[in-house]
């Protein structure tokens, strides 16, 4: 089954759902805050346009989905005050996989612009909303259509499997056991996905336009660093362990930290497993995960790397 089927967060408000466990999205989308709002307020000042089309790439559902736009709209309004000039209007564009729960995001909607309305006051210029399904290493705008450009925690995700994984037994990402190749494979996807990301929104946003993009990196020239995909080779070991039936004599001291990280990796990579093993293994593998995560938070320290970088059409 293809890439583009399967990827998507778990929908729903439920327990296990990305909306209800999405607080390191959250923590990232804060962290980055000043430099949306450098980038947006010399785009606003810059031309004073009318209207402003924004577009969310990987937009998922849950709280975090209107977060940006909501942070973005305000900004412009509060400079539009202070500098009289006129309202500006707002094109929404919420991007996804089409596997993405975007009902959720609708039925939110009229709740969020009465909420925004309320905040901006009279004088503000409307918001209009459009759900966008289909990948982003493709075109999905008009040609020059798009003032601001934001995607976060998404383009670490690739377009399709890289060929030639064969050697990479017992693992489900690049570990520190992944063979040359595989590493090889992995780096000549990103090249190929990247690029073309950049090629189609330079050919949809206006001149002047910007971007601001963020996903997980990593500061060691090691491709297996802990920095980046650590958490794929402990959700590798809980699978394994299933197959072995090993039961680990794991340490009660982080339990609680185990518990809440294993929930937000379980809301992101769930319909994946699911679509591979099936429902039945679920629970378990993430029982399993939440133990070995919890003990080697016992023993070490690990940290997530983000890159942010700031872009301008010329």
């Amino acid at each position: 089954m293809e890439v583009v089927q399967v990827l998507h967060m778990k929908g729903g408000v439920g327990e296990t759902s990305y909306a209800n466990n999405s607080l390191l999205q959250q923590k990232v989308l804060s962290m980055t805050k000043p430099i949306r709002e450098e980038a947006m307020t010399k785009l606003y000042c810059s031309t004073y346009p009318a209207g402003i089309a924004i577009a969310d790439l990987g937009c998922s559902s849950g709280p975090n989905t209107l977060f940006v736009v909501s942070e973005l709209i305000k900004l412009v309004d509060s400079i539009r005050q202070k500098l009289g000039q006129r309202s500006t209007e707002y094109q929404v564009f919420l991007n996804d996989l089409p596997g993405n729960d975007f009902n959720t995001i609708f039925r939110s909607l009229p709740s969020f612009q009465n909420k925004l309305k309320k905040q901006l006051g009279g004088g503000s210029g409307p918001c209009f909303f459009n759900g966008v399904p289909g990948s982003f290493y493709g075109r999905l705008f008009r040609h020059n259509s798009l003032h601001f450009v934001h995607s976060s925690y998404s383009l670490h995700w690739l377009s399709q499997v890289p060929e030639g994984l064969e050697s990479n037994k017992g693992n489900i990402y690049i570990a520190n056991t992944s063979p040359p190749d595989v590493l090889k494979a992995y780096y000549e996807q990103f090249q190929q996905d990247f690029s073309l990301f950049l090629k189609c929104r330079s050919e949809e946003l206006v001149e002047g336009g910007r971007m601001v993009l963020t996903f997980l990196g990593r500061r060691s020239d090691d491709p297996s660093s802990k920095e980046c995909c650590y958490i794929w080779e402990l959700l590798a070991m809980a699978l394994n362990d299933m197959v072995f039936e090993n039961e680990p004599d794991l340490s009660d001291a982080f339990k609680d930290g185990g518990y809440n990280f294993a929930k937000c990796i379980r809301a992101v990579t769930e319909p994946l497993l699911a679509s591979h093993f099936g429902e039945a293994i679920i629970d378990e593998v993430f029982r399993r995960y939440r133990d070995i995560v919890a003990d080697r938070m016992s023993k070490e320290k690990t940290e997530f790397v983000n890159v942010t970088i700031s872009l301008i059409k010329g």
